[in-house]
């Protein structure tokens, strides 16, 4: 493979963050979806974009620099997730990045509970690398507001630089789009400095329009990030639901200038599948989308898989899974 230029995978800053606006009941009530005509766009998109060898490879490694590496299970050890540390500063063995002519890759953020925060921070110390701690009772989000607000706290102030929160179900399907708009508000606050990811559990919010009005309202409460799932939901991305979202961010784009990012999560664990996510962001929102400030997979397994493909390339043989352990 020819060198791809490091500069093309790694992030670019110094984005104005979103600091919201007023909520527009107006506008929000504006916003409709045909089902049936995404479902139909959605059907199509696996088999629009084609790529293959070299192209293929440079489409993966930038999958590789937009993954949240994610551990979120009850038996997460501190051996676990170190290793996982580990793997998101060399998320690729070094001989394939050394005959790929790429160096410097590494994953997008570690994704944890709050538990493990410290743990990760002191693993990822010096890498650049930031930590995303789920947040706000995940993944049901019931707990009392105010623990919700101050789990947010606690995890800023344990180093976490990304919170996931998840919202309210509830206050979609009632329709309750204040009570959604000052939760989110309420969450963006308690996170200072560090950038917010609003979880809309997009398999519990029962239509596509309800989708895209929470989705909305997020971004005007001042979301850095929408993100489809907790990846517990018995549905998680799907892609329809993903361009009912990425068109949401493209509406608040050319309504306030500000950029929000997209982060597809849960499902995602096939190589393919990352390729037809970015190429959704290219078509929808162009080149600037495809960084990893405005752009995650929210994904444990899929690393594995855009390793083997990567090995496939250089060498021409699949490599077992085992090879590429994640923690």
């Amino acid at each position: 493979m020819e060198h791809i230029a490091t500069s093309s995978l790694l992030p670019q800053l110094h984005l104005k963050r979103n600091d919201g606006t007023e909520l527009d009941l107006d506008w929000v009530m504006r916003v409709q979806a045909n089902t049936s005509a995404i479902e139909r766009r959605a059907a199509t998109l696996p088999g629009r974009r084609s790529v293959k060898k070299e192209h293929q490879a440079a489409w993966l490694l930038k999958a590789v620099t937009c993954i949240d590496l994610t551990t979120l299970s009850g038996d997460d050890t501190v051996g676990r997730v170190r290793r996982l540390c580990a793997k998101a500063r060399q998320p690729v063995r070094a001989e394939i990045l050394e005959q790929l002519g790429v160096s410097g890759i590494t994953t997008g953020a570690i994704c944890v509970y709050h538990d493990m925060i410290g743990t990760a921070v002191d693993a990822l110390d010096g890498s650049g690398i930031p930590v995303a701690a789920v947040s706000t009772g995940f993944p049901a989000g019931l707990s009392p507001l105010h623990l919700r607000v101050a789990e947010i706290e606690e995890s800023v102030k344990a180093g976490a630089r990304e919170i996931d929160i998840v919202i309210s179900r509830r206050h979609v399907l009632t329709q309750n789009w204040q009570a959604l708009y000052d939760e989110m508000r309420s969450f963006r606050a308690a996170c200072g400095d560090a950038h917010v990811k609003a979880i809309l559990a997009t398999g519990e919010l029962g239509s596509l329009r309800n989708v895209a009005r929470a989705s909305l309202i997020c971004m005007m409460a001042g979301a850095d990030f929408i993100k489809t799932s907790t990846g517990k939901e018995s549905v998680n991305a799907t892609l329809p639901v993903s361009l009912v979202m990425i068109r949401a961010i493209r509406d608040y784009f050319d309504a306030t200038g500000i950029h929000v990012g997209y982060k597809p999560a849960g499902g995602i664990s096939k190589a393919k599948d990352a390729i037809t996510y970015l190429a959704l962001m290219k078509d929808e929102l162009g080149n600037r989308w495809l960084q990893p400030d405005l752009f995650r997979f929210g994904a444990s397994s899929l690393l594995n898989d855009i390793e083997r493909q990567l090995e496939h390339h250089v060498t021409g043989a699949y490599s077992a899974s085992y090879r590429h352990p994640m923690g």
